[in-house]
């Protein structure tokens, strides 16, 4: 335990060195805050035109993000950060953080690519009491099964002797990434109790909030845990919306009237869950299991938010054929691409899944996105002799939109609102034959 007490005063005094690994939405505000925070740090991407911007002080994450492109700006200056593609630059590093993508595949197996490549570059070349921090979401028993044995065989040093072990899941949203690492807990998972105060000891310079320390299994179960609470509970939403648009209800009206019963909070429903963690960390849940459970309700929940994008489908069939146009003959606009409103992130976008569903049956689809390109075209040349809009995301310019004026560029008036941000008063007072999630005509 000499390494962590040198490590705990190193943290104390800001003289531990840092690296992370990954400097995408995660990776990169929790770089900056480190910095910002008097720490030297190091960062590593594969990506060279990632590092080159960095390495200019310019943030390569476009979208509304509050403050992070002044505090890259900052901490690059003042020469606490910098980036680059060679694990070389981490030999000296005192904590390493770990923020690497964690995908799953077709048949929701984590596909650990990138996290495996991160600690089999890191041990080649990590010194003696390094503590390896990973703040990827990762499926419960990962860091036993394979973090721990490939930096292991990689380095050839001895686990708990010469180097520490901990698990810190990220609980970050584009949008919101400073505020959410400044302001929400986090869960210090260790593979020792010693390791797990270490850790808090570490994040208290970056965190305004509770830190607990937990074992390592804990850790990640709480993360995947929490993301897979949350897409249940979209789930009912958009189950209750397809009620309501079935039966003539507005569901709208319906979540606030359930939400004034004490200990009720139904969500928003909506056209798909996108993002890099809701749709796959409650697989990552699951697969912890290794099947020995019977799990029924995260697939169930998994199937429904996946299927809303063919709802908007049947929704635009049904629209067409009101006004005798075949699907096949249609031209269709889709408005947002990116799965989160203000922002530039399209990882598993529902749009991209309408936008497949729609070019299966080759129809004409125009695509637009204020902060994705190549989308980011003129809103009312896009809409142009277009018989259906369908917003996909809650972006402001599509809450600012002049009603009269989409009316008159379109060549049939249907609107479908995949995301309730069009009062349905006044799209059909400009004449658009509106059509929303959860609303029943």
């Amino acid at each position: 335990m000499r390494f962590l007490q040198s490590l705990n005063e190193k943290i104390q005094n800001k003289q531990a060195k840092v690296a992370v690994i990954g400097l995408g939405y995660v990776g990169l505000p929790v770089a900056c805050m480190l910095a910002d925070a008097g720490f030297k740090v190091t960062g590593v991407d594969i990506k060279q035109d990632r590092i080159d911007l960095i390495n200019q002080g310019i943030s390569p994450i476009e979208g509304k993000e509050p403050g992070l492109a002044d505090l890259l700006k900052l901490v690059f200056h003042l020469g606490n950060f910098e980036a680059t593609t060679s694990y070389g630059a981490l030999a000296d590093a005192d904590i390493v953080l770990i923020d690497v993508e964690t995908p799953i595949d077709d048949d929701h197996i984590p596909q650990y690519v990138a996290l495996r490549s991160a600690c089999q570059s890191l041990g080649q070349v990590m010194k003696d009491g390094v503590l390896v921090i990973v703040e990827s979401t990762i499926a419960p028993g990962t860091m036993e099964t394979l973090v721990r044995p490939l930096i292991e065989a990689s380095s050839g040093k001895k686990s708990g002797e010469d180097f520490f072990l901990g698990a810190c899941p990220e609980r970050v949203m584009p949008g919101k990434l400073l505020a959410n690492l400044r302001n929400m807990s986090r869960v210090c998972g260790g593979d020792t109790p010693e390791v797990a105060e270490t850790m808090k000891k570490f994040y208290s310079h970056i965190v305004q909030s509770d830190l607990d320390t937990a074992d390592l299994i804990t850790a990640e179960i709480t993360k995947t845990a929490e993301n897979a609470y949350r897409d249940v509970n979209i789930a009912f939403a958009n189950e209750l919306a397809l009620i309501c648009q079935s039966v003539g209800a507005d569901f709208l009206k319906v979540r606030e009237l359930v939400n004034k019963s004490p200990g009720r909070n139904v969500l928003f429903a909506g056209a798909g869950v996108g993002g890099h963690c809701i749709p796959k960390d409650p697989w990552l849940l699951a697969y912890g299991a290794k099947g020995q459970a019977d799990l029924k309700l995260i697939p169930a929940a998994r199937s429904v938010n996946d299927s809303m994008p063919a709802g908007i489908v049947k929704i635009l069939k049904s629209a067409l054929e009101a006004h005798q146009k075949p699907l096949t003959d249609a031209k269709i606009a889709i408005l947002g691409y990116a799965y989160l409103e203000e922002s530039d992130d399209t990882r598993n976008s529902p749009s991209d899944a309408l936008l497949n569903l729609l070019n299966a049956e080759s129809i004409d689809v125009v695509v637009q996105d204020p902060y994705v390109s190549p989308y980011q075209q003129n809103i009312l040349d896009c809409i142009e002799n277009c018989d259906a809009v369908i917003i996909m995301v809650a972006h402001e310019a599509y809450k600012k939109l002049d009603l009269l004026e989409v009316k008159q560029k379109m060549h049939l008036p249907i609107m479908i609102d995949g995301r309730r941000v069009v009062d349905p008063l006044k799209a059909k007072n400009a004449g658009l034959d509106y059509y929303g999630i959860g609303y029943g005509k």
